[in-house]
């Protein structure tokens, strides 16, 4: 839960939403990137994953800090989040299925944040 006691933050509901998405994010991508790891199939979604992680925890810095860089990072999280998702979804795992729905969702409030 994104913290209340960050005026900016508790003061926009979207923003709270989207930080709160974005952390979720960064945990069930490290989650499946490490469940893919050593299998060649997985290669693609294992890297795409460690990308998305490292995207959306600097984007949940960046909206806790209001930086004015936030709208720019929040539509090329929204990108890497679908990307992720649409390989996530290509594979039976749980922790492929499970990143592909915390990825729509958290593609969702990026791209809600950057318009």
């Amino acid at each position: 839960m994104a913290l209340t006691q960050i005026d900016h933050v508790s003061e926009n509901d979207l923003m709270a939403e989207c930080i709160d998405n974005c952390l979720a994010a960064v945990q069930a991508c490290e989650w499946c990137a490490d469940e893919c790891l050593g299998d060649p199939d997985m290669e693609k979604c294992a890297r795409l994953c460690r990308d998305v992680a490292d995207l959306t925890a600097m984007h949940a810095r960046f909206m806790a800090r209001n930086s004015n860089y936030s709208p720019q990072l929040a539509q090329a999280c929204a990108g890497a989040c679908e990307e992720c998702a649409e390989e996530c979804e290509r594979h039976d795992a749980e922790h492929c299925q499970v990143c592909a729905e915390v990825l729509r969702d958290c593609a969702e409030t990026c791209r809600e944040m950057a318009s």
